[in-house]
């Protein structure tokens, strides 16, 4: 039996893992749990999965959990908060495997740290390879860590890189859904509501992945993680819009083949991939109807459309901090949209103010990655509260 914990245990992904963790028997035991302020849905995960220890964002959550654990009659985790409450969750002793499932830097340190400890690491928070790819890699070289691909692309890529020879890849593909703005006028998009940026057409996901997939900045995130993740140049990783989204992703050979991952739109499809690698276990979830396919399309994304996209890869080609600074922008950005402060076609604006500002410098530290990210916070928060007068009342509802 393998010991695991989640970081973010109560969101979307976190969610999923516990329920494959539950299908699969006695394989794995929930060790530690860490969830942001949802104290309904731990305490139901602690009465289902019996951790030994817990964690929430704010340490005025800790007495209100105890009390609520009391009234159930249950044994009493430890319990910790904040930012070295994620920390221990990651590091806690003993631990085989580490879910990391949180949303923005907030994941970065625990992360990090799993890793130094040579732990296998399911990884499903975006940033913290786009923002320190160059630490996280290297600290799974030294320690022997796994690093495992939980987004379905990477997931994708990495079925399809299986028994693959890399110096005979020539291109990984990462397809996007395209979002729910694929097709309308740009300008409609500049008046989009929140409500209709967050109504995404084939995914059920958190709010910010949600927004960063109508910008398409999570296939720009997502272009930078693989080349961490896989060893890949910028021009050697290509993006497509694939509406159906039932291709998650393809490598091509240096003869032309390509080789493509397809499925349902269902994480637990790559979270189980995720747990269990190297081995395959059958799962209860539907296969695939190929006969019920109508069609399969592959276009080119509209860089006029999706800027964020074209920021990402001028983000991975200047390396060093400036991938960090990036994506702190994009999550003071999104916030600023989701909060209703600014307009959607914002967000693609702060991000490039900032990166225009940032001085880039190498990815040489901890330290150096977290001052730009603070660095980035700050000055596109400004950008963002420049701008908060021009939110149209078309945005509100």
């Amino acid at each position: 039996m393998k010991k695991l914990s989640i970081l973010g245990s109560t969101g979307s992904i976190g969610q999923s893992t516990l329920s494959v963790v539950q299908s699969l028997g006695d394989r794995f035991a929930v060790c530690a749990l860490a969830a942001g302020r949802d104290l309904d849905g731990l305490v139901a995960q602690i009465l289902r999965f019996k951790p030994q220890l817990v964690s929430v964002a704010q340490e005025s959550d800790v007495p209100v959990l105890r009390a609520r654990l009391r009234a159930a009659a249950v044994k009493l985790p430890e319990i910790a908060w904040g930012d070295e409450g994620l920390i221990a969750v990651a590091c806690m002793e003993g631990l085989d495997i580490v879910v990391s499932a949180t949303v923005g830097a907030v994941g970065f340190l625990p992360t990090y740290k799993a890793l130094a400890l040579g732990r296998r690491v399911c990884l499903a928070n975006k940033e913290t390879l786009v923002m320190a790819g160059e630490l996280m890699t290297g600290a799974a070289r030294t320690s022997g860590a796994e690093l495992l691909p939980v987004d379905s692309e990477h997931n994708a890529l990495h079925q399809c890189l299986r028994g693959e020879r890399l110096d005979e890849v020539k291109r990984l593909i990462l397809t996007a859904s395209g979002g729910p703005f694929r097709e309308i006028p740009i300008e409609k998009m500049r008046e989009a509501t929140v409500k209709e940026a967050l109504n995404h057409p084939t995914w059920q996901m958190g709010s910010k992945i949600t927004i960063d997939s109508a910008t398409l900045m999570n296939k720009g995130l997502e272009v930078i993680e693989a080349g961490w993740l896989f060893g890949f140049k910028p021009d050697q990783i290509s993006a497509v819009v694939h509406p159906q989204s039932i291709v998650h992703s393809m490598v091509e050979l240096i003869d032309g083949s390509i080789i493509a991952q397809l499925g349902v739109t269902d994480m637990r499809l790559m979270i189980q991939y995720a747990l269990t690698y190297p081995e395959r276990l059958p799962t209860d979830l539907p296969s695939l109807r190929l006969d019920q396919l109508s069609k399969l399309e592959f276009l080119e994304p509209d860089i006029e459309r999706f800027p964020c996209l074209g920021l990402a890869y001028d983000a991975m080609r200047a390396g060093g901090t400036m991938p960090a600074a990036m994506s702190a922008a994009n999550e003071v950005a999104v916030a600023a949209f989701l909060d209703q402060r600014i307009r959607f076609m914002d967000i693609p604006r702060i991000i490039a103010s900032t990166m225009d500002a940032h001085n880039t410098e190498p990815c040489s530290s901890i330290e150096s990655v977290l001052e730009a990210d603070r660095w980035a916070r700050s000055h596109a928060g400004l950008q963002a509260g420049a701008q908060k007068s021009e939110i149209p009342i078309s945005l509100v509802g």
